[in-house]
């Protein structure tokens, strides 16, 4: 099978030959305590390497080019250094947030996932009406450089791929979040609502349009959307609420992926999500991730509970991989009935933290590509 082949027959319940391999990967900081540990500095894939200290033989997949579909601000806001302190830095991120950090952070770390950063929100760039119509000015879904170049002539050689491409947006809660803030979203909920409605349909047309205009060159296997809207026990908006305020968004955007004829229309979201898939199953959502198990989510009990209806990716607990040994053949032995029912993709459930050495991170890639058939 193709790379393809092989990630479109895992997420829809089919029989592929292999499961992919996605282990996951650590950030800045895991890949520095990895250098001490075996890693060499100078490797540029690092699964793949995993893969062979492990024993792994096989050609992994190698990926090819994607169909770009860019729904960030334009212009961006500058990134600044506002106020220098003894221990910590007041800086303005490229999204306008005012936030402090460490100073052994830079401003780049708020704008690529480079490790994780902890900060302090000071101020958001939608405070009121007057921020929002500023705002909405930075989103033209007609600025030609939001989808590929020559997309006629990408989009013909796509049409015969061996890979998988995938579009990626924010989903109306993220977005919206990125403009508020946490508290500023939550209080809005109740103090002023129709702003809200008018938030989430201004994005639901700006990101059917940027859709629009991509399915007229690619037809994508996946839609994924980034929809952080959960924590350790709940969601962060009750399930009454995202239905009434997001939900139809979502099934909009969905009816247009089906109707494209894209395969895969996806969630991410942290935290417990065991409220929200019956909305996402329900809006037309088929594959979930990343299923954190210390969050309380729990895929067993959740094939149980909604069968076929929903796929998953990831699932597997960071927490056991970084005690090792006994613990991540454990873990690896939890969650292998799901591995047989098929309709998942077993990985790590978020980024791989520093506690997880480098050994017992080739031990766990190793036990995933037995289970997943490429040992």
């Amino acid at each position: 099978m193709t790379e393809r082949e092989r990630f479109l027959e895992a997420c829809l319940f089919g029989k592929p030959d292999r499961i992919p391999l996605t282990p996951g990967s650590g950030r800045k900081s895991t890949r520095e305590r990895w250098f001490t540990e075996g890693l060499p500095t100078d490797v540029q894939n690092i699964i793949e390497y995993a893969y062979r200290q492990a024993g792994g033989k096989m050609e992994l997949p190698k990926g090819g080019e994607g169909f770009a579909v860019k729904e960030r601000m334009m212009p961006e806001f500058e990134e600044k250094i506002i106020e220098k302190k003894a221990d910590s830095q007041i800086v303005q991120d490229w999204k306008g947030n005012v936030c402090e950090i460490g100073n052994e952070f830079t401003i780049e770390y708020l704008r690529n996932a480079i490790d994780f950063v902890t900060r302090r929100w000071v101020k958001c760039p939608v405070e009121n009406r007057t921020d929002w119509e500023d705002m909405k000015k930075r989103y033209n879904p007609e600025e030609p450089s939001r989808i590929s170049e020559n997309p006629v002539e990408l989009g013909t050689r796509l049409r015969n791929r061996e890979h998988v491409v995938a579009f990626h947006f924010s989903g109306p809660y993220w977005q919206l979040r990125e403009w508020l803030g946490f508290e500023g979203l939550s209080m809005m909920f109740y103090d002023d609502p129709d702003l809200v409605r008018e938030m989430i349909k201004f994005w639901e047309d700006y990101i059917a349009r940027l859709l629009e205009r991509a399915f007229e060159h690619c037809v994508p296997d996946m839609v994924h959307i980034s929809e952080d809207m959960a924590y350790k026990g709940y969601s962060m908006v009750s399930p009454a609420m995202t239905r009434e305020f997001i939900f139809p968004t979502w099934k909009r955007w969905g009816e247009m992926i089906k109707k494209a004829g894209v395969p895969v229309y996806a969630v991410d979201s942290d935290g417990y999500i065991g409220e929200l898939i019956p909305i996402w199953i329900e809006a037309g959502l088929n594959v979930c991730d990343p299923m954190e198990v210390a969050a309380g989510n729990d895929i067993n009990e959740f094939r149980r509970k909604f069968g076929k209806n929903m796929a998953f990716r990831g699932g597997v607990d960071k927490r056991e991989m970084a005690k090792g040994g006994k613990y991540i053949e454990n873990e690896m032995k939890r969650i292998e009935p799901v591995i047989r029912d098929g309709g998942y993709i077993p990985g790590c459930d978020h980024g791989v933290p520093s506690d997880v050495s480098w050994p017992d991170f080739v031990h766990y890639v190793k036990l995933l590509s037995k289970a997943t058939g490429w040992m």
